[in-house]
């Protein structure tokens, strides 16, 4: 009775869904008790529902493609963004993917603009490089490719947060990482590339010296615009 939740109206329906807000370490405890290891956030506040707080590009490879395949699209995709005046974090899926994340936070992007921006600029790769990039969801069409979800800024979807654990068999988590790690991971100079269990993310913030950087703080303070591709 003590967690709060905010209803929230979501889908094609507009069905209110009840969503648990976990904003201090015991409602943390209280979800993890429960067996839910895996916590998939909106793309929005309770706050602003209809203006997300940036634009995620979910890379998912289709075998034999790997997360390495992941780390080179997302180089592409931040250098596109820097080309735009835009900065971008980035991190893990926790599975075997790579999540980047173009923060936005000035309340004015709908969610069918952060979806329309991550379409075009998806579709632009997949445009230069046919064999190595898709749009398309049909898992059929992905062998070989990294798949761009663009659809994961739609309104009704959810995607793992920064320091997720992953259901998974290996205790893996979703990790926040800095770019020269995933450009060392694109060059192949890295022996088992851009996976990390538990153990490892607690290691990478208990590092001896001053607090370490939140390599993922920016996805919720930088402020950006999304500019005009009609242009």
């Amino acid at each position: 009775a003590w967690i709060e939740v905010a209803r929230i109206p979501v889908g094609s329906r507009r069905e209110a869904v009840d969503f648990c807000l976990i904003e201090e370490p015991a409602a943390l405890a209280w979800s993890a008790n429960l067996a839910a290891l895996e916590l998939h956030v909106p793309m929005a506040t309770v706050d602003d529902w209809l203006h997300p707080t940036g634009v995620v590009f979910d890379l998912d490879p289709g075998a034999p493609a790997g997360v390495v395949d992941c780390a080179r699209v997302a180089l592409r995709i931040r250098d596109a963004l820097e080309r735009l005046g835009l900065e971008s974090v980035v991190k893990t899926s926790g599975s075997k993917g790579i999540h980047v994340g173009l923060p936005l936070n000035t309340g004015r992007a709908t969610h069918d603009d952060a979806r329309d921006f991550a379409m075009a600029l998806a579709s632009w790769l997949e445009s230069g490089d046919p064999e190595g990039v898709t749009t398309n969801m049909r898992k059929d069409l992905r062998h070989g490719r990294v798949f761009i979800d663009w659809s994961q800024n739609s309104v009704h979807k959810t995607t793992v947060s920064a320091y997720s654990m992953r259901g998974r068999s290996e205790p893996t988590v979703s990790t926040p990482l800095s770019w020269h790690e995933v450009s060392d991971a694109a060059d192949g100079s890295e022996g088992l590339p851009l996976v990390f269990e538990f153990g490892q993310v607690l290691e990478r913030l208990d590092r001896p010296g001053p607090p370490p950087v939140d390599l993922y703080a920016g996805w919720l303070g930088i402020e950006q615009e999304l500019p005009d591709l009609s242009r």
